[in-house]
C-alpha cells in the first residue's frame, strides 16, 4: 500500500478504526487519525494509554515497506 492511500484513508469522515498489518504478522489499530503521522517511508502511530486520554503514550515506527494491508475495523452488530 502506498503512504497516499494509507493517508486518503486517515482523511475519510466520518473516520473508521483501522487496523495496520505489517509483513512481520503484526498489526496496530487506529482509533484516532490525529494521532498518525505518514511520510513517504514511515508510519508513525501515537499509542494511547489505558486511562482513556487521547494523548500518546508512546509511538510506534512502521516502516510504510512493511505495511501488507490496512482493514477497517467494523464493529459487529
Amino acid at each position: 500500500m502506498k503512504a497516499e492511500d494509507l493517508v486518503e484513508m486517515l482523511e475519510e469522515r466520518p473516520f473508521v478504526p483501522l487496523r495496520l498489518c505489517l509483513s512481520n504478522g503484526r498489526s496496530h489499530e487506529i482509533r484516532h487519525p490525529e494521532l498518525v503521522v505518514v511520510s513517504p517511508d514511515v508510519v508513525v502511530i501515537g499509542m494511547q494509554g489505558d486511562n482513556g486520554s487521547k494523548l500518546a503514550e508512546r509511538v510506534r515506527w512502521c516502516s510504510t515497506a512493511h505495511l501488507v494491508e490496512v482493514e477497517p475495523m467494523i464493529a459487529s452488530s
